[in-house]
């Protein structure tokens, strides 16, 4: 009972057989069907292999919400380079609370303003990828994808003990500040806070030493990420005046970063710049200086980096693979087809009548009219 039940089965399955086979004697191969074939599987090859590599391929998704955080601290970090002495430049940071704070976390350091020619290609090299972002915004995700591959942002140090004097000030570090509107300020004299606000004692700095050509290595909020290259990063500006002031103006929106390689809190930044020189009696009133103002956005960015998971490749690989099958066993039976309506209707190839020769059909008539002429 088992073994016919078995059997009935086995039955069952072979009537629901969508894949019939056919004997190879009822087969038929032709040079045509076989050229059809070559240029067929070369095609599923290639588009298999593109299809791989775009499986293979990433992309950054970008969504946007309200950035609800607001007790966290905003991390600056700053690494900025002014030509003049350091004791004659202070720095300090004012938010909308009034609240100051003083650059405790930021380091002078004597340095020399001029780069070293390592340096100066660094900085061309740097400001050509800046150019290059602000024109093709579609580079920002590459950077993103190879955050820690790519080299460091940083200037690098100087390879050789210059002689030159140390006429500039490098002033570098992070400070932690509220997640308000603040201003960085650079300018004459040491900060001092006092209740009715802060101010710099700069009446001990003779205003013809006052020279705030200046060059931004680097200047960041929230965590710092290698690779990434910020809008002001390379940032060089030169003043030939001594009442030169430079504003920045910075929208700062709080970005979470999660790619395959890191996930991270940090924070992307545009900037507007501005520079005029302070002339009193022109009405252009202000204090020389290196003023940066950075305000807070309410949206905030999800960068997180998509992969096409593996059914989906599989699903576009079996359509490649059944498309061009299907297609190209339509189009030799089109091409069949037509070809063989063009030689029916003119009556070549294998339509050609056989079986009776054109020659000895109407040799007996030729022979009669030649016997004709002959008896004339």
């Amino acid at each position: 009972m088992r073994r016919l039940s078995r059997k009935k089965a086995l039955s069952l399955v072979r009537e629901l057989d969508a894949f019939p086979k056919v004997s190879e004697s009822y087969v038929e191969t032709s040079a045509s069907g076989g050229t059809v074939s070559l240029i067929a599987f070369s095609a599923m090859a290639l588009l298999a292999i593109l299809e791989f590599f775009v499986y293979r391929d990433t992309w950054m998704k970008y969504e946007y919400s309200v950035d609800k955080d607001f007790s966290s601290k905003l991390r600056i970090n700053i690494d900025i380079t002014v030509a003049m002495k350091c004791q004659h430049v202070g720095a300090d940071i004012l938010d909308l609370a009034e609240t100051m704070i003083t650059s405790s976390g930021l380091q002078y350091e004597p340095a020399i303003f001029e780069l070293t020619p390592q340096q100066r290609l660094w900085q061309r090299t740097l400001l050509l990828i800046q150019n290059r972002l602000r024109e093709e915004h579609a580079l920002q995700e590459v950077l993103y994808k190879t955050l820690l591959k790519g080299g460091p942002t940083a200037l690098p140090p100087r390879s050789d003990a210059s002689m030159e004097p140390l006429n500039a000030c490098r002033i570098h570090g992070h400070v932690y500040v509220n997640k308000v509107a603040g201003n960085l300020h650079i300018t004459v004299g040491k900060p001092i806070h006092h209740p009715q606000g802060h101010a710099h004692i700069a009446a001990f700095v003779s205003h013809e030493t006052y020279n705030f050509s200046h060059r931004i290595d680097h200047l960041s909020f929230g965590e710092e990420i290698p690779g990434v290259i910020n809008p002001l990063d390379g940032t060089e500006k030169i003043t030939y005046s001594n009442n030169q002031m430079f504003q920045y103006f910075i929208t700062v929106v709080p970005t979470r970063l999660n790619t395959h390689k890191i996930s991270a809190d940090t924070h992307q930044f545009s900037v507007t710049e501005r520079e005029r020189v302070i002339n009193h009696a022109a009405g252009s009133h202000g204090v020389s200086g290196i003023f940066v103002k950075y305000d807070m956005s309410a949206l905030m960015v999800t960068v997180s980096e998509q992969h096409m998971p593996l059914w989906q490749f599989l699903v576009r690989l079996c359509g490649i693979i059944g498309g061009i099958f299907s297609t190209t066993g339509m189009l030799h039976g089109l091409v069949g087809f037509c070809f063989d309506v063009i030689c029916c209707r003119f009556k070549v190839g294998v339509y050609r009548p056989r079986g009776v020769s054109l020659t000895k059909d109407r040799m007996p008539f030729l022979l009669n009219i030649f016997f004709f002429l002959q008896l004339d």
